[in-house]
Parts: structure tokens; C-alpha cells; sequence
């Protein structure tokens, strides 16, 4: 077995007490996934057929042929046979998936629905939808419908009770502070990263864009953790995983995407450990009460404190409390009371003067942090 993802043939009724890290199984992929320990995956993505029905070739107004999806591995006799199938791959993907997995399943109008109930029929808990918005969409040929311009993921966790991973803080900072929202805008995968064969045609005709599965497990996964791909392909889960220090396990049938998935992970240089590490989120943090800033002496009794423009202005005392034109209580408490608001964040609302600036005092608050956090190293 070999680390940059090696290809074996496994007996499906031949359980492991080790799960095959950074492997490519060969062959079905439920029969291989009902062969793995179960609980021992922390997240599934699965790019899996989208049973497109295409009746006969598509071709350009100037008569060329459109490189349409039309292979065998995409072709079902009937929606019944389609949905038993889902069914069944989906059931052996929610055993495998810890306490507190999830799913990633991305499909196009032709199945997602369909899919997406299969996932609660089975016990998911749908999270969120997201749109992955083309930017450089496919034209719609035959000028019949609307222009194709998107795809859908389901995010799921393995029950309602499931508690997945989710990098809020990290996925803020990457957009520019702003909570990332459910449209994503990326282009389909072309140039350089399109993996082609010696006759210049594509290696697979859906080849997702490294860029959608790098949000995915930025998003979604921790390093170290384990993903897996049933419908494995040319490995784009398995070269984006090796690059962020998660560990893959991939299920492909096709010998011609297998041997390109070896070949293209092979390739992939990881990125260092300290780069992949993930933005701590803040709840996770030690919780640092305000009184404790000012019984170290951060912030002593008697300091006034006011809003971001100076229209309020509230008093220390001595026991951790503020109070302002009357109105006494915690920092957050009385930054409510002073607003007319029910609630209020005061670290983010409350300010200390600094050389005539205003510094939000949740500043004090992570310096006293990364204090404690020294000391307790």
C-alpha cells in the first residue's frame, strides 16, 4: 500500500482492522464500502452518476459533436433501478461515517432530487444546499432551455443528533470577513488541470475543479481526518486531500481513471503542517470572563468604555460590572440596555480609548488569552 494512493483489489468479505488509508479500492463501490470498518470515516464526498438519459448525441449549430456524458457507468434502465441503487450506496455510506460525519453529494437536475430524498428517507440530516455556480457554463446547444449554468451539493450529517465539523471562522476570513454564503462561484474545470490521454481527449467527462473540493474540506473536514469517495474518478478528492493533509480512501472501477488518479496524486507535493492548520474557532477557545480582565489589571475600575462612535459611555467597577446612566449589569447586559436591545455582543460593542483611538476591548480579551495559553503550554 502506498501512501501517494496505491490501487489493490480487496475481497469485499475480507474486513480490515485498519482502514486502507490513501488507497484506491477497485470495484463496487458499496461492496467495497460494506467492507470497511464501521464508524470509521469522518466524511463522505460523493460525485456519484447523474443518470443523465441522454436519447442520442448532442451536437453544436456548426454540426461538431458536444464530448456529452455517455458512458456506461451513467446509464440505468429505469428512475426505480436509479433510486435502488442510491439507496443502497448511501446505506453503506452512513455506516461507515462516524457518530458526527457528514456528506457531501453533488449532482445537476437530473438526480440531486432524487437524492436528496433518499438521504432523509435514510436518516441524514440535511445541513445546507449549495449551489456551485459555473462560470464558464456549457451553452445550451439546441437553444431549447435555459442555459445550464449550475450544479447542487447536499451537505449532511449522519443524523439529526450528529455534531459534523464546520470551520465557520476559517471559511469568514477567506471571504474578506463576510459569513461565506451557499452560491459558490467557480469555473468548470478546464487548462491544465483537465487530466487528458495521449489522443488529447478528456480522461473523464465530469472532472470536478480542484478549487470546489478545496472549500469542501476546508470547510467541512480538520487535518488528519479521513474522506472518502465512492465514485472516485481521476482522484480530484484524493490530490486535494494529500495537499491538505487529510487522508483519502478512494473507490473507482475503470482501470483508465484509476491509472490517471495514481499517476496525478502521485504528483501532489503536500502542503506543510503549519499551513494547513484550521483558524481556531472562538467557541472552542477558553472562555475569558471580563472580570478576569480586570482582576489582572488589564482594565482597571474607574476606566470609561464607550461604542465605536461615542455615543454611549459606560463606567468599570470593580467586580466586573459596568454601569451607564443608571443601568448596571455586564458588559453585555448594559451594552442591550443603553441600545434598547434585547441582546448585545459587548467584547464587539464596548471600546477603551488608546491614544485617542478606540480599541475594541475584545483585543484585551485575546492578548489575556494568548497569555493563559503560553502558561498552560
Amino acid at each position: 500500500m502506498l501512501s501517494t494512493g496505491s490501487a489493490r483489489k480487496r475481497a469485499p468479505e475480507a474486513r480490515e482492522s485498519h482502514l486502507p488509508l490513501d488507497t484506491i479500492l477497485v470495484g463496487d463501490c458499496i461492496a467495497q464500502m460494506d467492507a470497511l470498518p464501521e464508524a470509521s470515516v469522518d466524511l463522505v464526498f460523493a460525485d456519484p452518476p447523474y443518470n443523465l438519459q441522454l436519447e442520442e448525441g448532442l451536437t453544436r449549430p456548426d454540426q461538431s459533436k458536444v464530448d456529452a456524458v455517455d458512458d456506461d457507468w451513467d446509464k440505468f434502465e429505469s428512475f426505480a433501478h436509479y433510486d435502488a441503487f442510491t439507496r443502497e450506496w448511501l446505506r453503506a455510506a452512513r455506516r461507515i461515517l462516524k457518530p458526527n460525519g457528514a456528506i457531501w453529494v453533488i449532482g445537476s437536475y437530473h438526480n440531486i432530487f432524487r437524492v436528496g430524498t433518499a438521504l432523509q428517507d435514510l436518516g441524514y440530516w440535511l445541513l445546507n444546499d449549495v449551489v456551485w455556480r459555473k462560470a464558464n457554463p456549457m451553452p445550451n446547444f439546441r437553444g431549447t432551455r435555459f442555459t445550464n449554468a449550475h450544479e447542487t451539493l447536499i451537505w449532511a450529517s449522519r443524523s439529526q443528533k450528529s455534531r459534523p465539523t464546520f470551520n465557520y471562522e476559517a471559511l469568514k476570513l477567506a471571504n474578506d470577513g463576510v459569513q461565506m454564503r451557499s452560491d459558490w462561484l467557480f469555473p468548470i474545470c478546464t487548462g491544465g488541470e483537465r487530466l487528458r490521454d495521449a489522443n488529447d481527449d478528456k480522461v473523464h467527462p465530469t472532472q470536478k475543479p480542484e478549487a470546489l473540493l478545496h472549500r469542501v474540506l476546508m470547510a467541512t473536514t480538520k487535518p488528519g481526518d479521513v474522506v472518502l469517495d465512492p465514485f472516485f474518478g481521476t482522484g480530484t478528492t484524493g490530490a486535494v486531500a494529500r495537499k491538505l493533509g487529510r487522508h483519502f480512501i478512494g473507490i473507482e472501477r475503470e482501470n483508465a481513471y484509476i491509472n490517471a488518479a495514481l499517476k496525478r496524486i502521485a504528483a501532489i507535493k503536500p502542503h506543510d503542517s503549519a499551513s494547513i492548520e484550521t483558524t481556531t474557532p472562538k467557541r472552542s477557545e477558553p472562555r475569558i470572563p471580563f472580570g478576569l480582565l480586570v482582576e489582572q489589571g488589564v482594565i482597571v475600575p474607574g476606566t470609561q468604555l464607550f461604542d465605536a462612535h461615542k455615543r454611549y459611555r459606560a463606567t468599570v467597577r470593580a467586580d466586573g460590572s459596568l454601569v451607564s446612566d443608571g443601568k448596571s449589569g455586564s458588559i453585555h447586559k448594559v451594552g442591550a440596555l443603553v441600545q434598547g436591545f434585547e441582546a448585545c455582543n459587548g467584547w464587539t460593542f464596548w471600546h477603551y480609548e488608546d491614544k485617542g483611538n478606540l480599541v475594541p476591548i475584545d483585543e484585551l480579551r485575546g492578548k489575556v488569552r494568548a497569555d493563559l495559553e503560553k502558561i498552560s503550554a
